[in-house]
């Protein structure tokens, strides 16, 4: 065993996040000239191809998987994540579905400690709890800002507390490399059909769309492929509980990069939650570290069981 990683756990959280950030205002922007349903199939075949290359040339990562069923369930679980995130960052600002998506490090917390039984102090709950009320601040119930559409965003919430859990509990089952090969083909697999079956010119659709659009339908493909392996890698160096917390960063990322292509600022409301949600997350810091200095043995996930 390597031991707990926490800090390069958190740096790699934080790419992940910034991954996830880009990644949304990509696909607000992509969906207004291409299917979002075509660019959610890319975005699962490019990961399926890449990570197979990957395979291929590793000498230490195989195809072979010793539990099917979490591989299996572990790529719908992302699928119908990332089905209810493409879709709703369509209806929605980016930083304020990403504020609502703050309600996933909440459910994991949660998750975490029921089911891998991982112990959280009380105050990280109560950080936990003040970064959730941020996110009530940015959205507003009974505002009638967004209507409906912040279904989306909520429904998404679960499944991807779901998938993270999973993800922790595989990582020291698995490869990384593995789980992602197999989370892209899952997803492939599943969209394949229904693109065939559906209305939209597949064929038509990418022959005439110009070179541009073609390099962002790429670049979708490959910051999903790179933010879930930081995921995956991050979740095997520290407790899921200690990680948690560092997700936040993608409000502040997605509300700039947002900026930067849509020239879309939040309101003062909107800031006043995100700030809440930034103190929250430097706190929750400080009492990690804190807690891993005093303890460097204690660990949920061993990173010697993913390392390739």
């Amino acid at each position: 065993m390597t031991g707990q990683r926490p800090a390069r756990g958190i740096a790699l959280i934080a790419l992940a996040a910034l991954c996830f950030a880009t990644m949304d205002t990509t696909i607000k922007y992509l969906g207004a000239f291409l299917p979002v349903l075509l660019i959610l199939w890319a975005r699962y075949a490019f990961q399926a191809v890449s990570m197979g290359v990957w395979l291929l040339r590793s000498k230490t990562a195989s195809f072979r998987t010793e539990h099917p069923r979490f591989q299996l369930a572990r790529g719908a679980l992302l699928l119908a994540t990332s089905a209810l995130s493409f879709f709703g960052v369509q209806r929605m600002p980016v930083a304020e579905f990403t504020a609502i998506n703050m309600l996933t490090p909440v459910v994991v917390t949660l998750l975490a400690a029921w089911v891998l039984h991982e112990r959280v102090s009380a105050p990280r709950w109560a950080l936990v709890c003040a970064a959730f009320a941020g996110a009530v601040i940015v959205i507003r119930p009974g505002s009638g800002l967004f209507g409906w559409a912040v279904l989306f965003p909520l429904a998404g919430a679960l499944t991807y507390a779901s998938f993270q859990v999973l993800t922790s509990k595989l990582s020291a089952l698995e490869s990384p490399y593995t789980t992602h090969f197999y989370t892209g083909l899952t997803g492939a697999l599943a969209l394949t059909p229904v693109l065939f079956f559906s209305a939209i010119d597949t064929d038509g659709t990418l022959l005439a769309a110009p070179l541009q659009q073609l390099a962002l339908l790429l670049a979708i493909g490959a910051l999903g492929t790179v933010g879930h392996l930081f995921l995956i890698l991050a979740l095997g160096l520290a407790p899921t509980a200690t990680l948690m917390p560092f997700i936040y960063l993608q409000i502040g990322v997605a509300a700039a990069v947002s900026w930067l292509v849509f020239r879309y600022v939040p309101d003062a409301w909107a800031w006043v939650g995100m700030g809440v949600i930034a103190v929250c997350g430097a706190a929750s810091a400080w009492l990690n570290m804190r807690k891993t200095a005093a303890h460097p043995a204690t660990s949920t996930v061993a990173a010697d069981t993913i390392a390739d």
